[in-house]
């Protein structure tokens, strides 16, 4: 059976962030802060602002989309009641950081985003809390709505795997969505999705059979409820305002994917095998030689028996 292990390390690699980019953002990271900082002591002397970043990027599930564009959140927070609207505490974020690229920032819904264009953004989400207990995210819309995206990071940290095995899912299945596109579930989605399914899965050296158990689980669990529930404040369902057209897009999407997977994992040819994951991953992916894999499996390791534990266990 054609084993593509080497080729889903090779794409993963592919679509890591890696080197001068990754080098860029981080110095981007440390000019924004230094920046917002110097702001608020000239202007707004009465906010101290404290950093942290979150997201991906500090779960080591961050990828560079097929446009070669990636994202990091770094969040301002302040450690006490705003005397002004959540929006006006956005605008003094916008006006510290809107001379530091060519584009000018964008006020969103919950951050402000630096964009570094053709190469990377950075979105500055605005925090408070006064207790250091109960966390606050500002909106434009001028209210604040609870959340603490370090209960997230500390859910998935609890979760992960000592091999990279989850990290590994969870890009992948980022890889597919930006691939996809239309309106596909976000990375945070599919972060939580594929966390819950490694509950049902024993991982085996073998990407290609790890990612199709993933897919399995993950069709189930869907199947069985439409839901997506964030871990972490504001505890929050990803998929409540999916409408039909965009559930059945993803739902439709995770059948194929389940089915072509299965093919190339007892697919006895590499290019062929290969092949089929390109019809997901897209051309990144790398096209294996054109040769039998006279490896030996497990038959039920191969059918995806073996490797995954009764559902709901």
């Amino acid at each position: 059976m054609a084993n593509n292990h080497d080729l889903f390390q090779q794409y993963n690699e592919e679509v890591s962030i890696r080197g001068k980019k990754k080098a860029r953002m981080a110095a981007s990271k440390t000019a924004l802060r230094n920046q917002i900082k110097k702001h608020f002591e000239d202007y707004h002397p009465g906010y101290i602002p404290q950093f942290y970043i979150q997201g991906s990027y500090k779960m080591k599930t961050a990828i560079r989309t097929k446009d070669d564009i990636c994202d990091v959140d770094d969040g301002v927070y302040f450690f006490r009641y705003p005397n002004v609207t959540t929006k006006t505490l956005q605008t003094w974020i916008c006006e510290a950081v809107k001379n530091q690229t060519e584009t000018s920032p964008q006020h969103r819904e919950k951050c402000i985003r630096v964009i570094y264009a053709g190469d990377y953004e950075i979105d500055l989400p605005v925090y408070y809390s006064d207790d250091k207990v109960v966390f606050h995210i500002a909106t434009k819309s001028n209210n604040w709505q609870p959340d603490d995206p370090r209960e997230m990071v500390a859910w998935f940290k609890s979760k992960k795997d000592n091999d990279g095995h989850l990290i590994n899912m969870v890009k992948l299945l980022k890889a597919w969505c930006d691939y996809k596109q239309n309106a596909m579930p976000s990375g945070l989605a599919m972060t939580i999705l594929a966390t819950n399914a490694k509950e049902n899965i024993v991982y085996n050296e073998r990407d290609d059979i790890n990612l199709r158990d993933c897919l399995l689980e993950i069709k189930k669990a869907v199947t069985l409820s439409f839901i997506c529930k964030a871990p972490a404040t504001p505890y929050d369902d990803l998929f409540i305002n999916y409408d039909n057209t965009r559930k059945t897009n993803f739902l439709t999407a995770l059948n194929e994917f389940v089915e072509d997977a299965n093919k190339a994992i007892r697919e006895t040819n590499i290019l062929n095998a290969s092949k089929l994951w390109c019809k997901h991953l897209g051309n990144r992916f790398p096209l294996g030689d054109d040769k039998a894999d006279d490896s030996i499996y497990s038959p039920l390791l191969v059918a995806g028996i073996k490797n995954s534990k009764p559902y709901g266990t």
